[in-house]
């Protein structure tokens, strides 16, 4: 059984943001920043791919709701994250499909992430041919 299983099952203690009968957000223990939570089904799926419709949309939507709570109760909050890492090559530390929220401030340490334009190595139309989802 995974750690973020054994909290659910209240195994292990955690400071509780929201419950329902499908999702649990807690703070995270490391807090990045203050009021870094993070979001998870109580049943136990490892990464995004294996998330079925019904529990992804009911996720985002606890996701909203914080975020929105978040904005309007944490002071001198000046932006938001949502980060999800999906296997270890992506960061995921932790085999548990979950969702970090994490509040922003004006001087908060974080290091913001940097997207490199790669766009001239890449050839659009090759991509799209790959990827593109019909339908």
């Amino acid at each position: 059984m995974c750690i973020f299983c054994k909290i659910i099952q209240g195994e292990i203690p955690s400071y509780k943001v929201y419950e329902d009968g499908k999702v649990l957000a807690i703070l995270d223990i490391s807090q990045a920043t203050k009021g870094h939570t993070l979001v998870m089904p109580k049943m136990h799926y490892e990464t995004i791919f294996d998330l079925n419709d019904e529990i992804t949309a009911h996720l985002y939507q606890v996701v909203q709701k914080i975020s929105k709570h978040y904005q309007t109760k944490i002071p001198n909050l000046k932006g938001l994250n949502l980060l999800n890492n999906n296997l270890p090559k992506a960061g995921q530390t932790v085999p548990h499909y979950h969702v970090h929220v994490i509040p922003r401030y004006e001087d908060d340490n974080l290091v913001d992430m940097q997207f490199t334009d790669n766009s001239q190595t890449v050839d659009f139309n090759n991509l799209l041919n790959v990827i593109k989802i019909n339908g």
